[in-house]
């Protein structure tokens, strides 16, 4: 039996020993030191490009997650008791967890078809309404890099602007994508990055929050060591967070980033693979940039299956209750009640899932959108269908650093005899 291929897990670059060694030398193992500082530079180095050239001068604050990069941003635009902030439904549960983190209410936009990513049409027409239901503006706009596709951030940023409402870019999956040359996370206001152990790089686990100068880093780097004020003893004047990066993570991540380039290169790769030797199966479509200005990292491939293509056992599909966690999710602890939702894949998708799986190929269905969500049935959403849609016909394949070729066409190949 094949070795376990999985949807993507960090390569070592080997030089994360040499940075961790001399923080235990020196004795930094708390959340801040030359690791850390060393980090957030070369992060703030890496962004501040465009076209290759560096010419932006964002600030990077390393800190314990994504999540709480998206908490903190929304700290610092203001989001509290009673607001409301628009965010992408099509997406993880962090863009908008943090959201009622802070008794706000999450208003969920749906995606456009080309980048699946914000409707700015749309998001528009929640403005509009909003304003008319509730007599204020949104506080916060969060668009996501979806697998790392960009997102229509030049149209999006020009409702934002008209209607003076900050953006914070969820780019925790687009850690290196581009839009017109451009990192994603830079257009806004703040931009969020995730080093979770399945992202492009890793610290094991951690994240940053790009801002937009100086004086907001120096903001947020207070909300996240606990906003001590400077007294020679404990004095605290507003509700602080531990959320800084740790020195040994940031050791991790430092190494991580000698690599960056080749691991971008290398999901580009893997994802042309795809398109080639998947092209000639019928009702199954690779899903790609959308045009000339998107450049992604491709941080997992994802396809879609026509709902008529039909593939082996799909009459079982759904019909017994998953007991451990499905793609080896750490954490999932809470066994599911049912084996189907309202709202769920399609049987195919399902079946070719378990498929893969069977041939020891990790996938997994694209995100179930957060307006579909039981949590958040209340929340008031703006939508077209075409999350929902994508939902249902949409499934993620391995791209990380250790799916090589051989490991492509082996699954290619999977794919192909898993189809009536």
């Amino acid at each position: 039996m094949r070795e376990r291929i999985y949807l993507c897990l960090a390569h070592m670059s080997g030089k994360e020993m040499d940075f961790i060694k001399e923080a235990f030398d020196t004795n930094w193992v708390v959340p801040m030191g030359p690791n850390v500082n060393g980090f957030e530079k070369e992060l703030e180095d890496f962004v501040n490009k465009r076209d290759g050239k560096s010419s932006l001068d964002k600030k990077v604050v390393g800190l314990s997650a994504g999540t709480a990069a998206v908490h903190l941003a929304l700290i610092a635009c203001g989001v509290g008791q009673g607001d409301e902030v628009l965010v992408q439904s099509f997406t993880f549960c962090a863009s908008s967890h943090p959201i009622t983190y802070l008794g706000a209410t999450p208003v969920f936009i749906d995606s456009e078809k080309d980048s699946w990513n914000m409707d700015p049409e749309l998001l528009e027409e929640a403005i509009k309404d909003r304003l008319a239901k509730t007599g204020k503006k949104p506080k916060a706009i969060i668009p996501v890099a979806l697998y790392g596709m960009p997102y229509q951030i030049d149209r999006i940023m020009e409702i934002a602007n008209r209607y003076e409402i900050p953006v914070i870019e969820d780019g925790a999956e687009g850690f290196g994508s581009l839009y017109d040359g451009q990192s994603l996370g830079t257009f806004g206001e703040y931009g969020v990055l995730s080093f979770n152990g399945n992202k492009m790089i890793t610290t094991s686990g951690g994240g940053a929050l790009i801002c937009p100068d100086s004086e907001k880093a120096r903001e947020i780097l207070w909300y996240a060591t606990q906003a001590r004020e400077s007294y020679p003893y404990y004095q605290h004047e507003a509700i602080g967070y531990n959320y800084r990066m740790s020195n040994i993570c940031a050791g991790i991540g430092r190494g991580q980033m000698t690599i960056i380039d080749e691991h971008i290169a290398h999901h580009k790769h893997v994802q042309e693979l795809y398109c080639e030797l998947l092209k000639d199966v019928k009702g199954l479509t690779m899903h790609g940039n959308p045009g000339p200005e998107y450049d992604s990292n491709f941080w997992l491939c994802t396809a879609t299956l026509d709902p008529e293509l039909k593939i082996k056992g799909q009459e079982n599909a759904y019909k017994q209750v998953i007991t451990g966690a499905v793609g080896g999710a750490a954490g999932v602890t809470h066994a599911a009640s049912t084996a189907v939702t309202e709202c769920q894949p399609n049987d195919n998708v399902e079946a070719l899932r378990v498929a893969l799986d069977a041939a020891n190929v990790e996938a997994r269905p694209l995100w179930k959108p957060m307006h579909k969500q039981p949590v958040y049935k209340n929340a008031p959403a703006y939508v077209n269908g075409v999350s929902e849609a994508l939902f249902k016909v949409g499934i993620c394949l391995p791209a990380g650093p250790y799916v090589g070729d051989e490991e492509v066409k082996y699954i290619a190949d999977v794919i192909k005899d898993s189809i009536v």
